[in-house]
């Protein structure tokens, strides 16, 4: 009968430990993917109107440009020293582009760009136009041009100022899925 009440309490005590492992290691890779691979972030202002509205969730993917550099059209997520604040902008030119804003219109490498996703005139801000992009930079836009704080204001972005791309809308529900 003691062995069995000895069994009984190690038994207790190794399923313990072994439920606390798991929620352990559960909470740990939970982080690790979080903080590392997908996140979930949240739109808080209206600089990318029409394609975002604050309120909305996103899923981020911080993990491709480990391997790849961001391309022109990304919708991105900025984490750096060019702003106080995350935002979600746009990318419009990268490295070696040429950069032009006349008329309302941006012109990429001397080419009236086709931006069906724009909401109001694009004005100039305070940099100089046209703009040539500087290697490891990118120039990226609100698409609710009249109302962004993006890199007419703020200059170029570094790449290590990028914390990840926008993949999916997740909330509201009706409008779950891609982003473009």
């Amino acid at each position: 009968m003691e062995d069995q009440v000895q069994t009984t309490k190690r038994g207790w005590k190794k399923e313990l430990r072994e439920w606390t492992i798991s929620l352990v290691l559960a909470l740990s890779f939970a982080f690790l993917f979080q903080n590392y691979v997908y996140a979930q972030s949240e739109v808080h202002n209206i600089s990318m109107q029409n394609t975002l509205v604050a309120g909305q969730r996103l899923i981020e993917d911080k993990w491709s440009y480990h391997f790849k550099h961001p391309q022109r059209g990304d919708i991105v997520i900025i984490k750096g020293p060019e702003s106080e604040q995350r935002l979600v902008k746009r990318v419009i030119g990268i490295p070696g582009d040429e950069i032009d804003v006349r008329d309302g219109a941006v012109y990429l490498n001397g080419e009236l760009t086709h931006e069906p996703y724009v909401k109001g005139l694009t004005t100039i801000g305070s940099t100089q136009f046209p703009y040539k992009v500087e290697p490891g930079k990118l120039f990226v836009m609100g698409d609710n041009r009249e109302h962004s704080e993006d890199s007419r204001s703020l200059g170029p972005i570094s790449f290590s100022s990028i914390e990840g791309k926008v993949v999916y809308r997740i909330w509201p529900i009706a409008k779950f899925g891609n982003v473009y």
